[in-house]
């Protein structure tokens, strides 16, 4: 390696719990931008003519079956707080068939006596589980040994890269070199013998960003729209910088919509596995999302509260979307993810 690892500061844990309670408590939400979804509506149809108990949710992904085409989305881990809450969503997915994210596990790979918050193998046998780092990383030391780590670390079916680069503009303890990623994320992608995906975190990916991205090789894009939590808000809340916090505030609005970007990243890249988060609240908005041409549909902090309380509710709140997935497809006719997204139903308010 050509440059020096930089190390987290002793309050890395400190700082991954900081993260949760804030966007459990604090208004996160990004302000005058919204995910796009409220523009779309299904045009109801009155006879059905399928079995609502037939109807399938099934679906593949890394190369592992799911009962249901979603997934929880990257979020936490790194503190023994956030490696319980890694747990219980972790045993919720295994008991619903969703795929799942972990927190970016950067902070295990320079520690290792964090790995223990991302290793959620035992408790997800079966379903697929993607690692995380941030690609800015590949520019502060980080290459395909610390990226096998993490994979490693997690035993994870693949590694995503999350952008985030307003995020680290904003956090106290930033990293905001992102010039010259795209090549590093290239021979990423060459050199790892898992896939390599790309995530926002909630800014959103447009079109011709997810070409160049495709382009260099990534295995899967989650769009990660705006219209959820807005980690320029979450920093605001950390930062002890006035001029910072009130700059904030200017960018409380920034991103484009989920629904936008799944669309756009759709039309230009018809065949790449695509997930949709950013900001869905249920399963109207995940079937929204398949519709719009996402694959699977994902969802962050609204199953971050159910995961604080126990692994359980975390798994009810997982149910009601699934039920409420299942019920649009029956309230629109379709009995098959395949006849969702290409459905005709869902329409332009």
């Amino acid at each position: 390696m050509t440059e020096q690892i930089k190390r987290p500061g002793p309050s890395t844990g400190d700082r991954k719990s900081e993260h949760v309670r804030l966007c459990l408590e604090e208004q996160v939400a990004g302000v005058g931008v919204t995910t796009g979804f409220e523009r779309y509506a299904f045009r109801h149809n009155a006879l059905p003519e399928i079995d609502f108990e037939q109807i399938e949710l099934g679906t593949s992904f890394l190369g592992r079956a799911l009962r249901a085409p979603l997934l929880i989305s990257s979020m936490t881990g790194g503190s023994a707080g956030t490696g319980r809450i890694n747990e219980r969503l972790a045993e919720a997915a295994q008991a619903r068939g969703w795929a799942m994210g972990l927190g970016s596990v950067r902070a295990a790979v320079e520690r290792g006596e964090l790995a223990e918050t991302f290793k959620v193998r035992h408790k997800a046998p079966d379903i697929p589980v993607i690692a995380n780092l941030g690609a800015v990383q590949l520019n502060y030391g980080f290459g395909a040994d610390e990226c096998r780590r993490a994979v490693d670390i997690a035993e994870a079916d693949a590694l995503v890269l999350h952008l985030n680069s307003l995020q680290e503009v904003f956090q106290p303890e930033g990293n905001t070199n992102f010039a010259g990623l795209l090549p590093k994320i290239a021979r990423l992608c060459r050199d790892l013998d898992v896939p390599v995906g790309v995530k926002e975190v909630g800014w959103g990916i447009d079109g011709e960003t997810a070409a160049r991205l495709a382009d260099a090789g990534i295995a899967f894009i989650d769009a990660a729209g705006a219209g959820g939590t807005s980690w320029s808000q979450v920093e605001k809340f950390r930062s002890s910088d006035a001029m910072r916090r009130a700059a904030a505030e200017a960018f409380a609005g920034w991103g484009t919509g989920t629904a936008d970007c799944i669309a756009e990243i759709r039309r230009e890249l018809p065949d790449l596995p695509l997930i949709g988060s950013g900001g869905l609240t249920g399963g109207v908005d995940a079937a929204k999302a398949i519709a719009l041409g996402a694959d699977l549909a994902g969802f962050g902090r609204a199953l971050l509260g159910p995961a604080v309380d126990s692994a359980e509710s975390a798994a009810q709140a997982m149910e009601q979307a699934e039920f409420e997935l299942r019920t649009v497809m029956f309230g629109i006719g379709v009995g098959s993810l395949g006849e969702l997204q290409g459905t005709e139903r869902l329409v332009r308010r």
